[in-house]
């Protein structure tokens, strides 16, 4: 297990300026994080952040489905130690949906191909500062599909297996990574898939990594439907998921 000190480090949070990212970006500042670039579409969305904290705050443009703005801000934030690529798109669609493919294709390409473009540029980056962390934000329908949002959980259970590798082939240059798994957590995409009366504070995803920084967990169950899924799927993930696996 990689552990990771997060004081006194340089992050990147993509999705910083509302819901779990911003309660990421709070979570990081105030466990010492030297500075935090608020990756977002608009720069301007992050002023409640930089009024707060100040120049430990730096606004980055970055959009997850444009692979050169992510380059460009690769080669901005040439100082980051931690990636947490939190952002991510959620609509509501079933496998029999009229419109499903068409929504299917706009969640892989900002859930699924956004992670890849993003880990493909910060990995340099990364292994340049030392190996560092990249913390990718999964969910709990990465392993358990709810029908009337089947689009969204194949995207989920995609960037999963992603981050299944990554954590492998991260690992050899030293990079701690971290697959985080929330269940229904109060912002507005909670709203949107109409999660209100369940849904727990975002403030527990950004205190459950800062804990998964100490012990080195892969993953991470925040909230309590997460840790009750967790419970139920820590044997196999301890067995197959981490184990060591010859290749067919």
């Amino acid at each position: 297990m990689s552990t990771f000190d997060i004081n006194g480090k340089v992050a990147l949070v993509t999705g910083a300026n509302r819901g779990i990212g911003k309660a990421i970006t709070e979570a990081l500042l105030e466990a010492g994080a030297s500075k935090v670039y608020a990756a977002v579409r608009s720069p301007e969305s992050a002023g409640p952040l930089i009024e707060t904290y100040g120049d430990r705050v730096v606004a980055l443009p970055f959009d997850l489905t444009n692979a050169s703005s992510i380059e460009t801000a690769a080669q901005t934030a040439a100082d980051v130690q931690v990636v947490v690529n939190n952002g991510g798109v959620l609509k509501t669609a079933g496998s029999l949906d009229q419109g499903a493919l068409d929504t299917l294709a706009f969640e892989l390409d900002t859930n699924v191909y956004g992670l890849l473009r993003t880990a493909q540029a910060f990995a340099p980056v990364l292994a340049r500062n030392g190996g560092g962390a990249f913390v990718q934000l999964n969910s709990v329908v990465s392993m358990k599909t709810f029908p009337e949002f089947t689009t969204y959980c194949a995207s989920k259970a995609a960037s999963y297996a992603i981050t299944q590798s990554l954590r492998a082939q991260l690992g050899e240059q030293g990079t701690a990574v971290f697959s985080v798994h929330p269940g229904p957590i109060a912002t507005d995409m909670g709203s949107q898939a109409g999660l209100d009366d369940i849904a727990e504070p975002p403030s527990l995803v950004g205190e459950a990594i800062l804990e998964a920084f100490k012990t080195g967990q892969f993953h991470v169950w925040p909230d309590s439907m997460a840790k009750q899924l967790g419970e139920a799927y820590q044997s196999f993930a301890d067995n197959v998921v981490t184990a060591e696996m010859a290749e067919a």
